[in-house]
Parts: C-alpha cells; sequence; structure tokens
C-alpha cells in the first residue's frame, strides 16, 4: 500500500486498500501567493447523488460544481454497450455557477458583528430540474432555489436609440406622408415637436413602418440563483448544524444550547426539541457541538457534546426530548486524566452511515465508529494524529486544540476520513479486520510526502472488546517524518456518496482524489 502507516496485505475476503490519485483542484494557489480571509473555504458538500458539489466560504459565498464525465457526449447508450464501453472514469466536476448567500450584519441589540462565514450547506430535494440547499452562517439559515432560465432580450427599435430623448424612447407614425413622432404612450408631441426636433432624427421620407419593443426569449440559458425563505431570529448562539430530515419536508439547526425542528415551507416559526441551557448559567458544564438526522428514520437523530458523548433522541418520545434514547460515550480510562483531557474529548463532528446502523465522531484526537446497537464504547477507534499529544500545550497556547475537524464516511461504509494539519487527511478502513490507514497531502501530488514504516500487526486492546485501535505514530514528527505546521489545517472533506472520491479544502483550494 502506498504511503500508509501499516503496509499490510489485506486478508482474504477484506478490501484492497485503495490507491489515491489526484483528479482535479479548483482556485489553486501559485507559490507564495496570499491567501485572502474571505475566499477561505469553511463548508464541503456533494448532493445525494453525487453530481452536484456546494462549497461555501468565509466571504459569504456558496459555489456550485457540476458532474462532467457522466455525460455520454451525444453517443447513446445502446451503442455504448454495443462497444462494450468500459466506464473506469473517475468523477470531473467543472464550475458551475456562484452567488452571495451571506452578507456582513450587525446585531445592534447586542452591539455583536455577525460574520458573513458559511458554517453549513445542506442539499435538499431537487424538483423540476431546479437545485435547492440550504446555507448557514452564525445566526442565519437561508433556502436557496438554483434554476437554468433562458434570457428575455427585448428586440430592437427601428429609431435610433442614442438619438432619443426624455425617460422613453420615441416612436414614429407609420404615415410616411407626414411624420408625427409621438411619445411612449401615444400622445402626439403636436407643437412641442419643433422643441424635440434637434434632438432626433428621421430618414428622409419618414419610417415605411413602426417596430415596438418586444420581449423575445432567446436559446440562451444563464443560472439563477434565488433565496425562497430566511430562517432568522431562532438562536441566542452561533448555528454549528443544519440537518435534512428523510421527510423531506422538515430540517433541524443546532447551536450551542438549543436545536431548533423547521418546516422548510415555514420560515417564522420553529420547534425547540432539545434544550440543555441551565436556570443558572454557571451550571454549564457542556454544550451541543453537532446534530444530525437518521438518514431514513424521520422520528430519529443525534447530536454531540462538547464532553465527548453522543445522543441518540426519539421525536415520538415528546416534543421536548429533555431525555435520550441511548447515550454513547466511552468510559474514562483511569489515572488518564489531565488538564487537557476534556477540551480534547470534545466531539467536533458527527455523521451517520448511509445504513443509519453506525455513527461516525471526530474529537481532536480520534474518530470513533460507534454502533446505534451498542451503548457501551465505541466499535473502533482510529488515532488521527496521536504524535501531537506531547505538544498539546503548545496547541493550547495557539487556540489550534480548537479546532474543528470534520469527518465522512464512503458511501459502502468500509472507510472513514478526516483532516489533520500540515494539509494532511487520513483514510481508513473499518470493516473488521481491516487495518488500511493511509496519510494524504492536499496537493497535486498526494503522495509525495509519503515513507513507508515497517509491517506491525495492530494489536487489539483486550481480547473481550471490539475496539480495534489504529493509525499510533512515532512522537515528535508528523505522519512522514516532516516539519509540523498548524497554520494549514484540513478542516473540511466530503466523501462522494456512491464512489470513492474525496473533496477537500485546502485554505482557498479545493483539491479532489479519487481511487
Amino acid at each position: 500500500m502506498h504511503g500508509g502507516d501499516e503496509v499490510v496485505a489485506a486478508p482474504a475476503g477484506l478490501p484492497q486498500p485503495l490507491d489515491w490519485k489526484f483528479s482535479q483542484v479548483f482556485g489553486e494557489r501559485t507559490a507564495g501567493e496570499e491567501v485572502q480571509e474571505v475566499d477561505i473555504i469553511s463548508a464541503i458538500e456533494f448532493d445525494k447523488t453525487g453530481d452536484h458539489l456546494a462549497t461555501g466560504d468565509r466571504g459569504g459565498r456558496v459555489v456550485l460544481f457540476e458532474r462532467t464525465d457522466t455525460k455520454d457526449h451525444g453517443v447513446s447508450r445502446r451503442d455504448l454497450e454495443r462497444m462494450d464501453y468500459l466506464i473506469s472514469r473517475h468523477p470531473e466536476f467543472r464550475y458551475k455557477t456562484e452567488f452571495q448567500s451571506h452578507e456582513p450584519e450587525f446585531d445592534y441589540l447586542k452591539s455583536l458583528e455577525i460574520e458573513e462565514k458559511i458554517n453549513k450547506i445542506r442539499w435538499c430535494q431537487t424538483a423540476n430540474s431546479a437545485l435547492f440547499l440550504l446555507s448557514t452562517n452564525d445566526k442565519t439559515i437561508k433556502f436557496w432555489k438554483v434554476q437554468e432560465k433562458k434570457v428575455k432580450k427585448i428586440s430592437d427599435m427601428n429609431l435610433d436609440p442614442s438619438k432619443a430623448v426624455g425617460n422613453g424612447s420615441i416612436a414614429s407614425s407609420s404615415n410616411s406622408s407626414s411624420p408625427k413622432p409621438c411619445l411612449a404612450n401615444g400622445s402626439s408631441l403636436g407643437g412641442s415637436y419643433n422643441y424635440l426636433s434637434h434632438d432626433f432624427s428621421f430618414p428622409p421620407g419618414g419610417l415605411p413602418s413602426l417596430h415596438l419593443p418586444v420581449v423575445v426569449t432567446s436559446q440562451e440559458t444563464n443560472l439563477v440563483a434565488r433565496c425562497r425563505r430566511v430562517y432568522g431570529h431562532a438562536h441566542d448562539y452561533h448555528i454549528n448544524s443544519i440537518s435534512n430530515n428523510s421527510d423531506g419536508e422538515t430540517f433541524i439547526s443546532a447551536d450551542d444550547l438549543r436545536i431548533n425542528l423547521w418546516n422548510l415551507e415555514i420560515s417564522n416559526q420553529s420547534f425547540n426539541i432539545v434544550d440543555v441551557k441551565p436556570a443558572n448559567m454557571e451550571d454549564l458544564t457542556e454544550v451541543i457541538t453537532s446534530a444530525e438526522f437518521h438518514p431514513t428514520h424521520c422520528n430519529m437523530l443525534a447530536y454531540s457534546s462538547s464532553k465527548g458523548s453522543i445522543r441518540l433522541i426519539d421525536l415520538r418520545q415528546s416534543a421536548l426530548c429533555d431525555s435520550h434514547a441511548k447515550l454513547f460515550e466511552e468510559p474514562e480510562a483511569p489515572g488518564s486524566r489531565s488538564f487537557f483531557t476534556e477540551i480534547i474529548a470534545s466531539i467536533s463532528d458527527i455523521k451517520f452511515a448511509k445504513d443509519g446502523r453506525y455513527i461516525l465522531s471526530r474529537d481532536y484526537m480520534t474518530l470513533k465508529l460507534w454502533d446505534i446497537n451498542m451503548d457501551s464504547g465505541p466499535v473502533a477507534t482510529f488515532q488521527v494524529h496521536e504524535y501531537l499529544r506531547p505538544k498539546l500545550c503548545d496547541l493550547y497556547e495557539n487556540d489550534s486544540i480548537f479546532d474543528k475537524f470534520e469527518c465522512c464516511l464512503s458511501g459502502d461504509g468500509l472507510r472513514v476520513a478526516t483532516g489533520s494539519y500540515s494539509n494532511l487527511f487520513r483514510v481508513f478502513g473499518c470493516a473488521p479486520g481491516s487495518t488500511e490507514a493511509t496519510t494524504l497531502e492536499a496537493s497535486k501530488n498526494p503522495m509525495r510526502r509519503q515513507v513507508q514504516t515497517p509491517s506491525r500487526p495492530s494489536r487489539p486492546l483486550s481480547s473481550i472488546t471490539r475496539v480495534v485501535r489504529r493509525g499510533t505514530e512515532t512522537p515528535g514528527v508528523d505522519a512522514n517524518g516532516n516539519s509540523f505546521d498548524f497554520t494549514t489545517k484540513l478542516l473540511h472533506l466530503a466523501w462522494h456518496p456512491t464512489e470513492n472520491s474525496i473533496a477537500c479544502a485546502a485554505a482557498n483550494s479545493l483539491y479532489m482524489y479519487y481511487a
């Protein structure tokens, strides 16, 4: 395997480790080019089909990309089958359109600036070839419709418009023998004609007929993004998550202390379904960090906390879900507590697997995979950058310890991925018995900083638990023995829903890889 931390041949029956290759980059920086703060990507999301990709940035813009390699370029499917056509192409995307989703605002009541930065983007169900998506900044969620519209043009009049006066075009009478100019509303100029005559001219003999301007629909099309609804004034704290329900009608939004349930059609009302705010704020011990609906059960959702726990709640139990149906947390190892224990335990992101059976969570040091039928502990734990443990004090000093890394699962549920520092991201195999653990760099040569490490068997913590820990590295250096860069961090990435393709953001650049 290329550049993994463990070069182990996959046993029979296990999926082979993937060989990742560079596919595309959008917004690549030249050497030494300074990155503008507003251009840094802050959200990435594939739609359910994988044919569209959306990114949001700190400048409040949403950029859409569409897949191009699935188009057959005029060749019919039957012809392709007759040619025994082998579809081995990897996903390729092109720029589709962009629009300004959010603008900077100022809350005068709280004397608070509201950033335009896009925190999350979620795709909604398509209808009539139009694309729908939700985008949110810290306070306001917006529902966008992006649709191709035919360009409408106004046909030219047969009077030189450069010589017209007033606020309307001047038309001429169809009587060629004695032309009398008329205003746009049809009234005759009469005596004032002499006054205006030096401002425009008619051809000798007048105009044979009058061409009124008409609106003509051309064959050209334009992509138009229109904000359909604005869901605002429902969160006192910064929104960290939005998630669509599988019913196609509702979605949730979560901030530090509350989760609200919305109907897509109703923007002026939401229902508070989770509220962890204590009566006295001094008693506050944990906050909500991420929330997501179950992919198929419209009554179930999960949310994570800053204490490292995940709660699964059932909307059928009560209107206000103060009690959880299940609680997932890992017991703290005795004697391991330190000043940083609670900080690094905080979960920054959770994702359901496509079938809804597993939940993937990311805390500062690890990825954990949870089976929703087993709340005694995670079924697998993956060490993302264990070599940083001796540097936690430095990471606390420069606030890097509070960075919020996202995570994602492959569509088949066999692999998981997350980002790290030095623009690195890691891919782990999560099938039982898999030893796949690959480190890649967000660059045109993802394997360029890889070093081969000697093979070593993975050791389970005990023969009783199902927990497997993988991906540990030598302390003091990064995964490749290189110097470490805390300023270049890969926080955002997304896995294509049906293929082994990953899109990830390194500052203002969007890199895409396939295997």
